[in-house]
């Protein structure tokens, strides 16, 4: 069973029912080996954090949830804020979390509205390098006009799950630690 987290949200790989895969520890890219001269080494990068949040009153979360269970299989840290959020949800868990992607899913037609209020909260809060992503029934028309205000990405429904996460791995921003 899921376990509610300190803001409302939950570790995703708290809250997916299926199989866990077995592979082994992988090690975490960005950190470059000391070298025996004592020559200063780089911070190693962080792992990428990636919030999946559902806006709205759209009560259908299965695509999120596939979506959110194949990031984690790549590699990603994943956040699932769970059904019917407000933006202010969104956003606090954004800035809390401290993510270098939100992913929106969104079925209700309530993008226009929903999605630019979360991206000004969110780049309001500090997140300007944040990578904005959008998924579901977006009528093509409104794309442009999304992408517009912020959105760097819409997928629609046939998008493969492979086309997700190399978009990530080729445009997120990433921060290391300190």
């Amino acid at each position: 069973m899921c376990s509610e987290g300190f803001s409302g949200y939950i570790e995703i790989r708290e809250c997916i029912e299926m199989p866990q895969k077995k592979t082994a520890p992988r090690k975490t890219s960005g950190t470059k080996p000391a070298k025996k001269s004592g020559a200063m080494v780089s911070a190693p990068a962080r792992k990428v954090r990636v919030l999946i949040a559902k806006p709205g009153l759209d009560g259908h979360d299965r695509g999120a949830k596939v979506i959110a269970r194949a990031l984690m299989e790549a590699g990603f840290e994943v956040i699932y804020t769970g059904l019917h959020q407000t933006p202010e949800m969104i956003i606090s868990a954004a800035i809390e979390e401290d993510v270098h992607v939100v992913g929106l899913s969104i079925l209700s037609g309530a993008h226009n509205a929903l999605v630019p209020e979360i991206i000004e909260g969110i780049r309001k809060s500090g997140g300007d390098d944040t990578l904005f992503l959008v998924g579901g029934i977006i009528p093509d028309d409104d794309i442009p006009s999304l992408r517009k205000l912020g959105v760097h990405m819409v997928f629609t429904p046939g998008a493969s799950i492979e086309s997700v996460v190399a978009y990530i791995r080729k445009n997120v921003k990433t921060r290391t630690l300190s």
